[in-house]
């Protein structure tokens, strides 16, 4: 009986071992400024990306992969180079900022422009925080690039992929029209607004809420205009978002 018994736990130890060991990483983010091929979709600044525009934190797949859409399908469309992906102006160093919805101890953060590495960050299996920056050289490329970046999960096979399009330098531009609004930058602050800073907010910004340009919300005591309209996302708060709210009070 006793043998039983002791078969019996060793039986239930290596079970929650493979559970542990299988389990897929609970971690969420994505790149928000420059914004990714992922925050373009969410903003409704390129058309027909599919169900990213809801997820734009999710695009996750096994580590070593060298694509946009981390080998899943349904971010397939992130993938596609004929799509009009906006371009950021930046110069030859940049601050990539992640939005962490999820946090998950992490090993490495990868930056790569075609098969070639240009940064590389180690976490050593710390946990991030909600939001992560990495300032990175572009090694004096110019023109009209795209980098990879790669959030490496420290205890699983997994990793998070995002794809920012960039414009170092002068020239270039979205590659064909793109749904309004459809600039190479990010917004300017001051566009034509449809309201005035007087305006009376319409209510507390509130995560799932369909906000029109010109709406005005709060947002910890802090009054904010819309600049495009979208629908609200957890950690799409009006601070961290300029391109979409201009503060106003």
């Amino acid at each position: 009986m006793r043998r039983m018994i002791s078969f019996l736990a060793g039986l239930a130890v290596a079970l929650a071992t493979v559970v542990v060991v299988a389990s897929p990483a609970s971690a969420h983010g994505y790149i928000s400024d420059p914004p990714s091929r992922q925050a373009m979709c969410a903003e409704r600044r390129v058309p027909n990306c599919g169900q990213i525009i809801w997820e734009p934190q999710s695009v996750e797949g096994p580590k070593g992969l060298r694509n946009c859409s981390g080998g899943d399908a349904r971010w397939a469309p992130l993938d596609d180079e004929t799509k009009p992906w906006p371009a950021t102006n930046v110069g030859d160093t940049v601050t990539f900022k992640w939005l962490i919805e999820a946090r998950h101890a992490t090993s490495t953060w990868e930056y790569y422009v075609g098969n070639t590495r240009i940064a590389l960050f180690d976490d050593h299996g710390r946990e991030p925080g909600s939001t992560v920056t990495h300032t990175v050289s572009l090694g004096g490329r110019t023109g009209r690039i795209k980098v990879l970046a790669i959030w490496n999960i420290a205890d699983t096979a997994n990793a998070f992929y995002n794809c920012v399009d960039l414009q170092v330098g002068p020239g270039g531009g979205d590659p064909s029209p793109s749904p309004s609004p459809s600039p190479t930058t990010r917004p300017s602050p001051s566009p034509s607004p449809t309201s005035s800073p007087t305006s009376s907010p319409t209510g507390n910004w509130t995560a799932g809420t369909a906000y029109k340009s010109g709406d005005v919300v709060v947002y910890n005591g802090v009054t904010y205009r819309c600049l495009q309209a979208h629908t609200a996302l957890a950690g799409w708060e009006p601070p961290n978002v300029p391109a979409l709210w201009q503060r106003v009070g």
